[in-house]
């Protein structure tokens, strides 16, 4: 068996550049055995061993200053089962490239996220999601695991072999081992017709639950400083597909909410004073639209201007009272705030450690532009959260610890003790894993 790749150590950043870490070493192992080895390795040595992916998450919950596993070298897609309806592939693979084969056969996910550089390990150990009336998140449409364990065994899990594991390693924060591949169910491609439009603030707080229930795709944007909101609703069609045209898609997705909004943060960032007026123009920019295309090109979009964000699970039914009290500490304030606030909605599931776990949820998400002054802001946000037994996202930037997440997860003590079991020595431990799971 040949060695995993090894690369010379430097430092590790994250895509927001908020998390950084210089490993002993970086290893790129290209199947299970590799990677077994390459955990063996590491424990002999006494170092810890952290798998990374594409960088977009928020916290350090990959970082290490031990043996980094970087993924570019588990990036097939291993098969493609039309009569069971499921692909496996392995962990490094991007999103975008996942999406795109799928289509290229004529099949799809159910649902997705909005960001599509993400690979599969990072995207569901985290518990990546989108907003879905009936669909849930990228990882409960899971159906086997493969993992590799500290003492270097391959374990493959589903709900008939090693459901404890299944349960857990879905959103498994690399706490568990490290995924060494993934199959999810697939369905045959769809068209999903999307109407996107401007909609008054109280209005929106309204007919929230309406909006939820009658769609199967519903999320808004409310932009701070203001009562606008950006709605959207996404719809199974019969089509026929109306994609958007190119020249519009460009003006919509590329200059206005990339480039034209990343010198508006800029210029927010330099003079904070400015950013009030500034959100009443952008919360105008984008008119309404829509159009009618395959499932990616739907739920995706191009995300350059780089940020920091938190994010909180709430019970669904505490959703409009967080998001109207969010809106009025806002309003009395001096926080400056130039991204608009993000609100998806998801069902429950049966994923140990997912914030949608056992209750229909709804996600308000906030974000800063990347080196802005964030903490008075999130610090506010989730008090507001947490009143209301929010659980933060995995992957997005929180103070909460074990103790608090005792009092929110009615199985965390499953999940902890299936980690002492898998991970007995905490060859996948960090400083994150410390403070969210316990020793």
């Amino acid at each position: 068996m040949r060695s995993a790749r090894s690369k010379s150590t430097a430092t590790w950043r994250n895509w927001a550049g908020n998390v950084a870490a210089r490993p002993v070493r970086s290893v790129a192992p290209a199947s299970p055995d590799e990677l077994a080895a390459v955990l063996r390795k590491a424990a002999a040595d006494g170092l810890t061993a952290k798998a990374v992916g594409s960088g977009h998450s928020f916290t350090s919950t990959a970082a290490t200053g031990g043996v980094l596993i970087r993924p570019d070298g588990l990036t097939a897609i291993r098969s493609l089962d039309r009569a069971a309806g499921t692909v496996t592939v392995e962990a490094g693979v991007q999103l975008k490239h996942l999406n795109a084969a799928l289509a290229a056969e004529g099949l799809s996910l159910t649902n997705m996220g909005d960001i599509m550089e993400q690979t599969v390990a990072g995207a569901i150990s985290t518990g990546t999601h989108g907003t879905g009336r009936d669909s849930a998140s990228i990882a409960a449409q899971i159906t086997a695991l493969e993992l590799v364990t500290a003492d270097g065994s391959v374990l493959t899990c589903s709900a008939a072999e090693r459901p404890e594991v299944f349960a857990a390693a879905r959103i498994g924060l690399g706490a568990l081992g490290v995924i060494s591949a993934v199959t999810f169910a697939v369905e045959p491609v769809f068209l999903l017709a999307a109407r996107e439009e401007p909609m008054r603030f109280d209005r929106v707080m309204a007919e929230f639950d309406a909006l939820a229930t009658e769609n199967e795709h519903f999320e808004f944007y409310w932009f701070p400083h203001t009562d606008n909101c950006n709605t959207k609703r996404n719809n199974r069609s019969q089509g026929p597909a109306a994609p958007l045209p190119a020249v519009r898609g460009w003006i919509d997705d590329e200059l206005l909410s990339n480039g034209v909004f990343q010198a508006a943060c800029a210029l927010g960032k330099a003079a904070p004073g400015a950013i009030p007026g500034i959100a009443r123009i952008s919360s105008r920019a984008l008119s309404a639209r829509t159009y009618t295309d395959i499932p990616y090109k739907v739920f995706t979009s191009p995300r350059r201007v780089r940020f920091v964000e938190m994010e909180y699970a709430v019970p669904r039914e505490a959703a409009v009272d967080a998001i109207r009290e969010l809106k009025a500490t806002v309003e009395r304030s001096d926080f400056r705030i130039s991204f608009p606030v993000e609100v998806r909605v998801a069902p429950a599931d049966d994923i140990t450690l997912s914030t949608a776990s056992g209750r229909d949820s709804a996600y308000v998400a906030v974000h800063m532009y990347r080196g802005s002054r964030y903490q008075e802001y999130f610090t506010a946000v989730e008090r507001i959260m947490t009143e209301r037994e929010g659980r933060p996202h995995w992957g997005k930037m929180h103070t909460r610890d074990a103790d608090y997440f005792r009092t929110v997860y009615p199985r965390f003590a499953e999940f902890t003790g299936l980690r002492d079991q898998l991970d007995p020595g905490r060859l996948f431990g960090n400083d994150y894993l410390r403070r969210v799971l316990g020793s």
